[in-house]
């Protein structure tokens, strides 16, 4: 991989990785499913004939998409207890980034809660509102103490023991 200047900051940017991509086609795929209320299996197989998705990781794509659609509500329950607002009164670009997030602090445990964290941050600021990756950013690292408190204990530690 080789880095080459960003347009908009001329700093050298990496491409983005395969999981990065199954994110941003999981995410796109989870926006129209919430917003249009299409067939999850047509979802699927239409962001699999799209530009670019050769090289997203198309195991950690499905694996994603099937998850979050089929625990959303469990996944908005746990959310709930992090927002200021109903779930309901997200925007749709934010709602779904955050129950992906959510999905990946809950079950991919070998994914860092700092890179899931990250990673959903990015999401939010490529496709979502001005600020609503500060959002994204806030509820998520609340949510990673309730579901992995050992873990955002040790990072924090380790954290402070750098300054």
């Amino acid at each position: 991989m080789t880095a080459t200047p960003s347009p908009a900051t001329g700093r050298k940017t990496r491409p983005p990785t395969p999981r990065r991509r199954a994110r941003e086609f999981v995410l796109q795929g989870l926006y129209q499913w919430q917003v249009s209320g299409s067939d999850e299996a047509a979802i699927e197989a239409n962001l699999r004939d799209s530009e670019g998705f050769d090289k997203a990781d198309g195991e950690f794509f499905t694996g994603l998409l099937r998850g979050v659609i089929t625990q959303r509500e469990a996944l908005q329950e746990q959310l709930q207890t992090c927002l200021d607002r109903p779930f309901g009164e997200l925007s749709p670009v934010e709602g779904c980034v955050l129950l992906a997030g959510a999905f990946e602090l809950k079950n991919h445990p070998q994914t860092p809660y700092r890179v899931v964290i990250n990673e959903s941050i990015e999401l939010a600021k490529s496709f979502g509102g001005t600020d609503g990756h500060k959002y994204v950013n806030g509820v998520l690292d609340k949510l990673a103490i309730r579901l992995r408190p050992a873990e955002v204990a040790a990072g924090r530690a380790a954290a402070s023991g750098r300054r």
